[in-house]
Protein backbone atom coordinates (compact mmCIF):
# COMPACT_ATOMS: atom_id res chain seq x y z
CA UNK A 1 0.00 0.00 0.00
CA UNK A 2 1.45 3.51 -0.92
CA UNK A 3 2.53 5.89 1.88
CA UNK A 4 -0.10 8.50 0.39
CA UNK A 5 -3.04 5.76 0.83
CA UNK A 6 -2.21 5.37 4.16
CA UNK A 7 -1.48 8.59 4.81
CA UNK A 8 -4.96 9.40 3.78
CA UNK A 9 -6.32 6.71 5.31
CA UNK A 10 -5.05 7.20 8.91
CA UNK A 11 -6.78 10.84 8.37
CA UNK A 12 -10.14 9.29 8.44
CA UNK A 13 -9.19 6.40 10.99
CA UNK A 14 -7.65 8.76 13.27
CA UNK A 15 -11.28 9.30 14.68
CA UNK A 16 -13.05 5.63 14.41
CA UNK A 17 -12.86 2.64 16.18
CA UNK A 18 -10.41 -0.41 15.46
CA UNK A 19 -13.34 -2.68 14.02
CA UNK A 20 -13.86 0.49 11.47
CA UNK A 21 -10.48 1.05 10.66
CA UNK A 22 -9.74 -2.61 10.23
CA UNK A 23 -12.79 -2.61 7.59
CA UNK A 24 -11.69 0.48 5.47
CA UNK A 25 -8.07 -1.02 5.46
CA UNK A 26 -9.27 -4.13 4.18
CA UNK A 27 -11.27 -2.04 1.26
CA UNK A 28 -8.23 0.00 0.20
CA UNK A 29 -6.38 -3.27 -0.37
CA UNK A 30 -8.99 -5.01 -2.20
CA UNK A 31 -9.43 -1.76 -4.21
CA UNK A 32 -6.02 -1.75 -5.19
CA UNK A 33 -5.74 -5.60 -6.04
CA UNK A 34 -8.96 -5.28 -7.84
CA UNK A 35 -8.21 -2.57 -10.50
CA UNK A 36 -4.26 -3.71 -10.85
CA UNK A 37 -5.45 -7.11 -11.88
CA UNK A 38 -7.89 -5.35 -14.06
CA UNK A 39 -5.82 -3.13 -15.77
CA UNK A 40 -2.71 -5.40 -15.85
CA UNK A 41 -4.56 -7.49 -18.41
CA UNK A 42 -4.52 -4.74 -20.93
CA UNK A 43 -0.91 -4.74 -21.49
CA UNK A 44 -0.99 -8.51 -22.60
CA UNK A 45 -3.43 -8.34 -24.91
CA UNK A 46 -1.98 -8.23 -27.95
CA UNK A 47 0.54 -10.82 -27.25
CA UNK A 48 -2.07 -13.09 -25.47
CA UNK A 49 -4.12 -12.46 -29.08
CA UNK A 50 -0.17 -13.45 -31.01
CA UNK A 51 0.30 -16.51 -28.44
CA UNK A 52 -2.81 -18.03 -29.13
CA UNK A 53 -3.50 -16.61 -32.66
CA UNK A 54 -6.82 -15.56 -32.12
CA UNK A 55 -9.15 -12.82 -33.69
CA UNK A 56 -9.75 -9.33 -32.87
CA UNK A 57 -13.81 -10.49 -31.65
CA UNK A 58 -12.62 -13.44 -30.38
CA UNK A 59 -9.71 -11.81 -27.79
CA UNK A 60 -12.27 -8.72 -26.68
CA UNK A 61 -13.76 -11.25 -24.83
CA UNK A 62 -11.07 -11.21 -22.18
CA UNK A 63 -12.26 -7.86 -21.17
CA UNK A 64 -15.94 -8.15 -21.89
CA UNK A 65 -16.33 -11.69 -20.27
CA UNK A 66 -15.67 -10.10 -17.12
CA UNK A 67 -17.46 -6.84 -17.54
CA UNK A 68 -20.77 -8.96 -18.47
CA UNK A 69 -20.28 -11.22 -15.98
CA UNK A 70 -19.39 -8.86 -13.15
CA UNK A 71 -22.68 -6.70 -13.80
CA UNK A 72 -25.12 -9.30 -13.86
CA UNK A 73 -23.80 -10.67 -10.61
CA UNK A 74 -23.31 -7.74 -9.05
CA UNK A 75 -27.18 -7.10 -7.79
CA UNK A 76 -27.30 -11.03 -6.78
CA UNK A 77 -23.82 -10.87 -4.68
CA UNK A 78 -25.30 -7.48 -3.25
CA UNK A 79 -28.92 -8.88 -2.27
CA UNK A 80 -26.76 -12.34 -0.57
CA UNK A 81 -24.70 -9.91 1.53
CA UNK A 82 -28.37 -8.08 2.28
CA UNK A 83 -29.95 -11.79 3.24
CA UNK A 84 -26.95 -13.52 4.31
CA UNK A 85 -24.37 -11.17 5.72
CA UNK A 86 -21.51 -8.49 3.73
CA UNK A 87 -18.81 -10.63 4.96
CA UNK A 88 -19.55 -13.98 4.32
CA UNK A 89 -20.76 -12.66 0.55
CA UNK A 90 -17.40 -10.89 0.07
CA UNK A 91 -15.29 -13.84 0.86
CA UNK A 92 -17.25 -15.62 -1.41
CA UNK A 93 -16.80 -13.20 -4.11
CA UNK A 94 -13.23 -12.65 -3.32
CA UNK A 95 -12.38 -16.56 -3.73
CA UNK A 96 -14.15 -16.33 -7.15
CA UNK A 97 -11.74 -14.00 -7.91
CA UNK A 98 -8.94 -15.64 -6.97
CA UNK A 99 -9.53 -18.56 -8.64
CA UNK A 100 -10.63 -17.14 -11.76
CA UNK A 101 -6.88 -15.01 -11.65
CA UNK A 102 -5.01 -18.75 -10.82
CA UNK A 103 -6.77 -20.76 -14.16
CA UNK A 104 -5.71 -17.48 -15.94
CA UNK A 105 -2.47 -17.78 -15.38
CA UNK A 106 -2.39 -21.46 -17.08
CA UNK A 107 -4.57 -20.86 -19.53
CA UNK A 108 -3.57 -23.53 -22.39
CA UNK A 109 -6.24 -22.01 -24.91
CA UNK A 110 -7.97 -18.61 -25.12
CA UNK A 111 -11.03 -19.71 -24.72
CA UNK A 112 -9.65 -21.03 -21.34
CA UNK A 113 -9.08 -17.98 -20.31
CA UNK A 114 -11.89 -16.59 -21.45
CA UNK A 115 -13.87 -18.28 -19.09
CA UNK A 116 -11.24 -17.65 -16.47
CA UNK A 117 -11.95 -14.37 -16.91
CA UNK A 118 -15.78 -15.14 -16.54
CA UNK A 119 -15.15 -16.22 -13.29
CA UNK A 120 -13.25 -13.16 -12.18
CA UNK A 121 -16.28 -11.26 -13.12
CA UNK A 122 -17.91 -13.13 -10.43
CA UNK A 123 -15.53 -11.51 -7.43
CA UNK A 124 -16.41 -8.19 -9.53
CA UNK A 125 -19.40 -7.78 -7.18
CA UNK A 126 -17.05 -7.25 -4.26
CA UNK A 127 -17.11 -3.39 -5.45
CA UNK A 128 -20.89 -3.24 -4.22
CA UNK A 129 -20.02 -5.37 -1.35
CA UNK A 130 -17.32 -2.86 -0.31
CA UNK A 131 -19.25 -0.27 -0.48
CA UNK A 132 -21.97 -1.53 1.52
CA UNK A 133 -19.52 -2.79 4.24
CA UNK A 134 -18.46 0.76 4.84
CA UNK A 135 -22.14 1.56 4.92
CA UNK A 136 -22.91 -0.35 7.96
CA UNK A 137 -19.76 -0.01 9.37
CA UNK A 138 -19.36 3.43 9.76
CA UNK A 139 -21.43 6.63 11.18
CA UNK A 140 -24.07 7.72 8.12
CA UNK A 141 -22.05 11.12 8.56
CA UNK A 142 -18.57 10.02 7.24
CA UNK A 143 -19.88 6.86 5.12
CA UNK A 144 -19.01 9.52 2.19
CA UNK A 145 -15.28 10.24 3.15
CA UNK A 146 -14.17 6.90 3.82
CA UNK A 147 -15.93 5.86 0.35
CA UNK A 148 -13.93 8.47 -1.21
CA UNK A 149 -10.81 6.78 -0.28
CA UNK A 150 -11.82 3.52 -1.67
CA UNK A 151 -12.97 5.36 -4.91
CA UNK A 152 -9.62 7.35 -5.32
CA UNK A 153 -7.61 3.79 -4.39
CA UNK A 154 -9.14 2.35 -7.13
CA UNK A 155 -7.59 4.52 -9.39
CA UNK A 156 -4.01 4.12 -7.72
CA UNK A 157 -4.26 0.16 -8.47
CA UNK A 158 -5.39 1.12 -12.05
CA UNK A 159 -2.34 3.09 -12.37
CA UNK A 160 -0.06 0.59 -10.93
CA UNK A 161 -1.57 -2.29 -12.98
CA UNK A 162 -1.07 -0.35 -16.08
CA UNK A 163 2.30 0.61 -15.73
CA UNK A 164 4.36 -2.61 -13.64
CA UNK A 165 2.13 -4.83 -15.91
CA UNK A 166 3.43 -3.31 -19.04
CA UNK A 167 6.80 -4.46 -17.29
CA UNK A 168 5.92 -7.82 -15.83
CA UNK A 169 3.94 -8.64 -20.11
CA UNK A 170 7.18 -7.21 -21.48
CA UNK A 171 10.28 -8.85 -19.31
CA UNK A 172 8.38 -11.97 -18.14
CA UNK A 173 5.35 -12.71 -20.34
CA UNK A 174 1.46 -12.28 -19.54
CA UNK A 175 0.87 -15.27 -17.64
CA UNK A 176 3.01 -13.70 -14.76
CA UNK A 177 0.86 -10.80 -14.42
CA UNK A 178 -1.69 -13.02 -13.04
CA UNK A 179 0.94 -15.15 -11.30
CA UNK A 180 1.86 -12.40 -9.17
CA UNK A 181 -1.40 -11.52 -8.92
CA UNK A 182 -2.61 -14.44 -7.64
CA UNK A 183 -0.19 -14.40 -4.83
CA UNK A 184 -1.02 -11.30 -3.59
CA UNK A 185 -4.99 -12.44 -3.99
CA UNK A 186 -4.55 -15.22 -1.80
CA UNK A 187 -2.57 -13.17 0.52
CA UNK A 188 -5.37 -10.82 0.78
CA UNK A 189 -8.28 -13.01 0.84
CA UNK A 190 -6.40 -14.42 4.23
CA UNK A 191 -6.07 -11.27 5.80
CA UNK A 192 -9.51 -9.57 4.53
CA UNK A 193 -10.95 -12.90 6.25
CA UNK A 194 -8.78 -12.74 9.48
CA UNK A 195 -9.03 -8.81 9.66
CA UNK A 196 -12.56 -7.84 8.42
CA UNK A 197 -15.24 -7.22 11.00
CA UNK A 198 -17.94 -9.74 10.69
CA UNK A 199 -20.69 -6.92 10.50
CA UNK A 200 -24.10 -6.80 10.97
CA UNK A 201 -26.01 -10.41 10.77
CA UNK A 202 -28.07 -10.78 7.24
CA UNK A 203 -31.47 -10.31 8.11
CA UNK A 204 -32.37 -13.94 6.61
CA UNK A 205 -35.27 -12.63 3.78
CA UNK A 206 -34.99 -15.32 1.32
CA UNK A 207 -33.85 -14.55 -2.32
CA UNK A 208 -35.96 -15.58 -5.36
CA UNK A 209 -33.57 -16.68 -7.92
CA UNK A 210 -36.27 -17.02 -10.61
CA UNK A 211 -36.87 -13.27 -11.20
CA UNK A 212 -32.66 -11.90 -10.06
CA UNK A 213 -31.78 -14.93 -13.32
CA UNK A 214 -34.03 -13.31 -15.41
CA UNK A 215 -32.23 -9.73 -15.01
CA UNK A 216 -28.70 -11.47 -14.83
CA UNK A 217 -29.72 -13.40 -18.16
CA UNK A 218 -31.02 -10.21 -19.64
CA UNK A 219 -28.82 -7.79 -18.43
CA UNK A 220 -26.12 -10.50 -20.13
CA UNK A 221 -27.38 -10.91 -23.69
CA UNK A 222 -27.94 -6.46 -23.80
CA UNK A 223 -24.02 -6.37 -23.17
CA UNK A 224 -23.34 -9.45 -25.43
CA UNK A 225 -25.28 -7.25 -28.41
CA UNK A 226 -23.04 -4.11 -27.25
CA UNK A 227 -20.22 -5.91 -27.31
CA UNK A 228 -20.08 -8.34 -30.52
CA UNK A 229 -22.24 -5.32 -32.69
CA UNK A 230 -18.93 -3.77 -33.70
CA UNK A 231 -17.59 -7.15 -34.70
CA UNK A 232 -20.91 -9.04 -36.11
CA UNK A 233 -22.25 -6.05 -37.18
CA UNK A 234 -25.48 -3.87 -35.71
CA UNK A 235 -27.93 -5.31 -37.80
CA UNK A 236 -27.02 -8.44 -37.63
CA UNK A 237 -30.17 -11.46 -36.67
CA UNK A 238 -27.83 -13.14 -34.51
CA UNK A 239 -27.14 -9.74 -32.71
CA UNK A 240 -30.44 -8.05 -32.79
CA UNK A 241 -31.61 -11.65 -31.09
CA UNK A 242 -29.99 -10.80 -28.28
CA UNK A 243 -31.16 -7.68 -28.01
CA UNK A 244 -34.68 -8.48 -28.23
CA UNK A 245 -34.04 -11.40 -25.76
CA UNK A 246 -32.66 -9.26 -23.42
CA UNK A 247 -34.96 -6.33 -23.13
CA UNK A 248 -37.82 -9.22 -23.01
CA UNK A 249 -36.30 -10.82 -20.08
CA UNK A 250 -35.21 -7.26 -18.41
CA UNK A 251 -38.98 -5.83 -18.64
CA UNK A 252 -39.92 -9.41 -17.60
CA UNK A 253 -37.66 -8.98 -14.57
CA UNK A 254 -39.53 -5.49 -13.29
CA UNK A 255 -42.86 -7.24 -13.92
CA UNK A 256 -41.89 -9.98 -11.45
CA UNK A 257 -40.66 -8.22 -9.10
CA UNK A 258 -43.69 -6.03 -8.82
CA UNK A 259 -45.88 -9.59 -7.76
CA UNK A 260 -43.54 -11.59 -5.67
CA UNK A 261 -43.02 -11.10 -1.66
CA UNK A 262 -39.32 -11.32 -1.57
CA UNK A 263 -38.01 -9.18 -4.82
CA UNK A 264 -34.51 -8.15 -5.61
CA UNK A 265 -35.22 -5.00 -4.28
CA UNK A 266 -38.38 -3.14 -4.07
CA UNK A 267 -39.89 -1.26 -7.01
CA UNK A 268 -40.93 1.73 -4.86
CA UNK A 269 -37.43 1.92 -3.87
CA UNK A 270 -36.12 2.75 -7.45
CA UNK A 271 -38.63 5.38 -7.02
CA UNK A 272 -36.90 7.72 -4.68
CA UNK A 273 -35.72 10.79 -6.13
CA UNK A 274 -32.31 10.48 -5.45
CA UNK A 275 -32.19 6.47 -6.24
CA UNK A 276 -33.19 7.66 -9.78
CA UNK A 277 -30.48 10.51 -9.66
CA UNK A 278 -27.95 8.41 -8.91
CA UNK A 279 -28.62 5.75 -11.12
CA UNK A 280 -29.50 7.67 -14.09
CA UNK A 281 -26.24 9.64 -13.88
CA UNK A 282 -24.05 6.59 -13.22
CA UNK A 283 -25.39 5.14 -16.78
CA UNK A 284 -24.24 8.69 -18.62
CA UNK A 285 -20.90 8.82 -16.03
CA UNK A 286 -20.24 5.04 -17.44
CA UNK A 287 -20.09 6.37 -21.25
CA UNK A 288 -18.12 9.62 -20.66
CA UNK A 289 -15.24 7.60 -18.29
CA UNK A 290 -15.12 4.56 -20.49
CA UNK A 291 -15.46 6.64 -23.87
CA UNK A 292 -12.53 8.80 -22.72
CA UNK A 293 -10.41 5.58 -21.89
CA UNK A 294 -10.85 4.02 -24.98
CA UNK A 295 -10.23 7.06 -27.32
CA UNK A 296 -6.80 8.15 -24.83
CA UNK A 297 -5.16 4.84 -25.08
CA UNK A 298 -5.92 4.68 -28.83
CA UNK A 299 -4.91 8.48 -29.31
CA UNK A 300 -1.45 8.13 -27.11
CA UNK A 301 -0.13 4.98 -28.59
CA UNK A 302 -1.12 6.18 -32.38
CA UNK A 303 1.92 7.42 -34.59
CA UNK A 304 3.06 10.26 -35.08
CA UNK A 305 2.61 10.12 -38.58
CA UNK A 306 -1.15 9.55 -38.09
CA UNK A 307 -1.88 12.34 -35.76
CA UNK A 308 -1.56 10.99 -32.44
CA UNK A 309 1.82 10.92 -29.91
CA UNK A 310 3.35 7.70 -30.84
CA UNK A 311 3.89 6.42 -27.06
CA UNK A 312 4.68 2.81 -25.91
CA UNK A 313 2.41 0.98 -23.76
CA UNK A 314 4.82 1.43 -20.93
CA UNK A 315 5.16 5.41 -21.67
CA UNK A 316 1.37 5.94 -22.61
CA UNK A 317 0.76 4.46 -18.99
CA UNK A 318 3.35 6.60 -17.42
CA UNK A 319 1.56 9.01 -19.31
CA UNK A 320 -1.63 8.79 -17.49
CA UNK A 321 -0.51 7.87 -13.76
CA UNK A 322 0.13 11.13 -12.49
CA UNK A 323 -3.67 11.67 -12.95
CA UNK A 324 -4.10 8.87 -10.43
CA UNK A 325 -2.10 11.35 -8.03
CA UNK A 326 -4.62 13.89 -8.26
CA UNK A 327 -7.33 11.26 -8.30
CA UNK A 328 -6.19 10.34 -4.69
CA UNK A 329 -6.18 13.56 -3.48
CA UNK A 330 -9.28 14.55 -4.92
CA UNK A 331 -11.16 11.44 -3.69
CA UNK A 332 -10.99 12.26 -0.05
CA UNK A 333 -11.44 15.87 -0.41
CA UNK A 334 -14.78 15.19 -2.40
CA UNK A 335 -15.67 13.08 0.18
CA UNK A 336 -15.40 15.16 2.97
CA UNK A 337 -17.22 18.00 0.60
CA UNK A 338 -20.05 15.52 0.26
CA UNK A 339 -20.29 15.62 4.31
CA UNK A 340 -20.40 19.08 4.53
CA UNK A 341 -22.38 20.44 1.58
CA UNK A 342 -24.33 17.10 0.87
CA UNK A 343 -24.34 15.27 -2.95
CA UNK A 344 -26.06 17.88 -5.38
CA UNK A 345 -23.26 20.81 -4.86
CA UNK A 346 -20.39 17.63 -5.07
CA UNK A 347 -21.89 15.83 -8.10
CA UNK A 348 -22.11 19.20 -9.54
CA UNK A 349 -19.00 20.34 -9.27
CA UNK A 350 -17.74 17.18 -10.12
CA UNK A 351 -19.63 16.66 -13.37
CA UNK A 352 -18.12 20.67 -14.59
CA UNK A 353 -14.76 19.81 -13.85
CA UNK A 354 -14.84 16.52 -16.29
CA UNK A 355 -16.51 18.74 -18.48
CA UNK A 356 -13.43 20.88 -18.15
CA UNK A 357 -11.37 18.27 -18.66
CA UNK A 358 -12.74 17.39 -21.89
CA UNK A 359 -12.54 20.82 -23.53
CA UNK A 360 -8.78 20.75 -22.59
CA UNK A 361 -8.80 17.57 -25.01
CA UNK A 362 -10.43 19.43 -27.41
CA UNK A 363 -7.91 21.97 -27.70
CA UNK A 364 -4.81 20.95 -25.69
CA UNK A 365 -3.76 17.77 -26.34
CA UNK A 366 -0.74 17.87 -28.73
CA UNK A 367 2.21 17.01 -26.15
CA UNK A 368 2.39 13.82 -23.88
CA UNK A 369 2.17 16.65 -20.70
CA UNK A 370 -0.65 17.88 -22.17
CA UNK A 371 -2.51 14.69 -21.82
CA UNK A 372 -1.63 14.36 -18.73
CA UNK A 373 -2.90 17.20 -17.57
CA UNK A 374 -6.14 16.73 -19.57
CA UNK A 375 -6.47 13.38 -17.73
CA UNK A 376 -5.89 14.73 -14.57
CA UNK A 377 -8.71 17.33 -14.68
CA UNK A 378 -11.14 14.84 -16.54
CA UNK A 379 -10.38 12.14 -13.87
CA UNK A 380 -10.85 14.28 -10.65
CA UNK A 381 -14.11 15.18 -11.86
CA UNK A 382 -15.24 11.74 -12.55
CA UNK A 383 -14.37 10.87 -9.23
CA UNK A 384 -16.59 13.70 -8.00
CA UNK A 385 -19.21 12.57 -9.69
CA UNK A 386 -19.04 8.31 -8.53
CA UNK A 387 -18.39 9.30 -4.49
CA UNK A 388 -22.11 11.46 -4.33
CA UNK A 389 -23.87 9.55 -6.67
CA UNK A 390 -22.99 5.79 -4.46
CA UNK A 391 -23.13 8.09 -1.35
CA UNK A 392 -27.50 9.20 -2.62
CA UNK A 393 -27.87 5.17 -2.91
CA UNK A 394 -26.08 4.35 0.39
CA UNK A 395 -27.83 7.20 2.68
CA UNK A 396 -31.95 6.85 0.50
CA UNK A 397 -31.98 3.16 1.25
CA UNK A 398 -32.65 1.41 4.26
CA UNK A 399 -29.79 -0.83 5.75
CA UNK A 400 -31.30 -3.89 4.00
CA UNK A 401 -31.70 -2.82 0.78
CA UNK A 402 -28.03 -1.13 0.22
CA UNK A 403 -26.42 -4.34 -1.04
CA UNK A 404 -28.46 -5.00 -3.67
CA UNK A 405 -28.97 -1.43 -4.53
CA UNK A 406 -25.63 -0.41 -4.89
CA UNK A 407 -25.09 -4.04 -6.75
CA UNK A 408 -27.91 -2.29 -9.13
CA UNK A 409 -25.84 1.18 -9.75
CA UNK A 410 -22.90 -1.22 -10.38
CA UNK A 411 -24.70 -2.99 -12.74
CA UNK A 412 -26.17 0.56 -14.56
CA UNK A 413 -22.54 2.02 -14.66
CA UNK A 414 -21.12 -1.29 -16.12
CA UNK A 415 -23.56 -0.50 -18.92
CA UNK A 416 -22.37 2.54 -19.66
CA UNK A 417 -19.29 1.51 -19.75
CA UNK A 418 -19.94 -1.14 -22.38
CA UNK A 419 -22.21 2.03 -24.42
CA UNK A 420 -18.90 4.69 -24.23
CA UNK A 421 -16.68 2.37 -26.02
CA UNK A 422 -18.99 1.49 -28.56
CA UNK A 423 -19.48 5.24 -29.25
CA UNK A 424 -16.21 5.73 -29.94
CA UNK A 425 -15.15 2.94 -31.81
CA UNK A 426 -18.26 4.44 -33.77
CA UNK A 427 -17.18 7.29 -34.29
CA UNK A 428 -13.18 6.35 -35.11
CA UNK A 429 -14.60 4.45 -37.69
CA UNK A 430 -16.32 7.35 -39.10
CA UNK A 431 -14.11 9.72 -39.74
CA UNK A 432 -10.80 8.60 -40.57
CA UNK A 433 -7.70 10.22 -42.24
CA UNK A 434 -7.37 9.57 -46.17
CA UNK A 435 -3.78 7.60 -46.25
CA UNK A 436 -1.47 6.70 -49.60
CA UNK A 437 -2.22 3.33 -50.83
CA UNK A 438 -0.59 0.41 -49.55
CA UNK A 439 0.05 2.23 -46.26
CA UNK A 440 -2.19 0.06 -44.13
CA UNK A 441 -3.64 -3.74 -44.46
CA UNK A 442 -6.29 -4.04 -45.91
CA UNK A 443 -9.23 -2.94 -43.83
CA UNK A 444 -7.58 -1.16 -41.54
CA UNK A 445 -8.17 2.55 -40.99
CA UNK A 446 -6.47 5.33 -39.01
CA UNK A 447 -9.26 7.28 -37.10
CA UNK A 448 -8.79 11.32 -37.68
CA UNK A 449 -8.58 14.42 -35.47
CA UNK A 450 -11.93 14.96 -36.14
CA UNK A 451 -12.66 11.86 -34.94
CA UNK A 452 -11.20 12.32 -31.40
CA UNK A 453 -12.81 15.79 -31.12
CA UNK A 454 -16.33 14.31 -31.64
CA UNK A 455 -15.86 11.95 -28.95
CA UNK A 456 -14.95 14.85 -26.25
CA UNK A 457 -17.71 16.31 -27.35
CA UNK A 458 -19.98 13.48 -26.96
CA UNK A 459 -18.43 13.09 -23.26
CA UNK A 460 -19.17 17.09 -22.84
CA UNK A 461 -22.60 16.18 -24.00
CA UNK A 462 -23.26 13.34 -21.68
CA UNK A 463 -21.83 15.35 -18.45
CA UNK A 464 -23.76 18.00 -19.36
CA UNK A 465 -27.02 15.58 -19.38
CA UNK A 466 -25.92 14.37 -15.64
CA UNK A 467 -25.79 18.01 -14.71
CA UNK A 468 -29.23 18.23 -15.49
CA UNK A 469 -30.45 15.60 -14.13
CA UNK A 470 -28.46 16.44 -10.49
CA UNK A 471 -30.71 19.22 -10.41
CA UNK A 472 -33.71 17.16 -9.61
CA UNK A 473 -31.65 15.55 -6.26
CA UNK A 474 -32.73 16.22 -2.66
CA UNK A 475 -30.11 17.84 -1.20
CA UNK A 476 -28.47 16.72 2.40
CA UNK A 477 -26.27 16.94 4.75
CA UNK A 478 -25.69 14.70 7.90
CA UNK A 479 -24.63 16.18 10.81
CA UNK A 480 -22.48 14.69 13.53
CA UNK A 481 -24.16 12.09 15.62
CA UNK A 482 -26.43 11.28 13.10
CA UNK A 483 -25.46 7.85 12.79
CA UNK A 484 -28.30 6.51 13.56
CA UNK A 485 -30.78 8.57 11.68
CA UNK A 486 -33.49 7.00 9.93
CA UNK A 487 -32.76 6.24 6.65
CA UNK A 488 -33.53 9.33 3.90
CA UNK A 489 -36.22 8.66 1.70
CA UNK A 490 -36.77 11.97 -0.62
Amino acid sequence: MSAAVQTQTVAVTAKTTSHQARALLSMVGVALLLNYVETMVIPGVPTIQKDFGATASTVSWITSAFLIVGSAVSPLLGKLGDSYGKKRMFLVALAFYTAGVAMAGFSPSIYWLIGARAIQGIGFAIVPLALAIIAETFPRERIAAAQGIISATFAVGAAIGLVLGAYIVEDWGWQWAFHTALIASVALFLVVAKALPTGRPGTGAKVNYVTIGLLMVGISLVLLYLTEGPFEGWYSAYDLAALGAGAALTVGFFVAESKVSNPLIQLKLLKITNVQVANAVGIISGIAMFGLFFALTYYTQLPVAFGGLGLSVINSGLAIAPATVMMLIGGPVLGRMVQKTGPKPTVILGSLIAIAGMVLFLTNRATTLDVTVDTAVSMVGIVGIIIPIVNMITISLPVEAIGAGLGLNTMLRNIGGAVGPVLATTLMSTYTLQVPPHTLPPGVTVPSGTAFDYIFYLGIAALAVGVVFALFSKNYVLKQGAGSAAPVAH
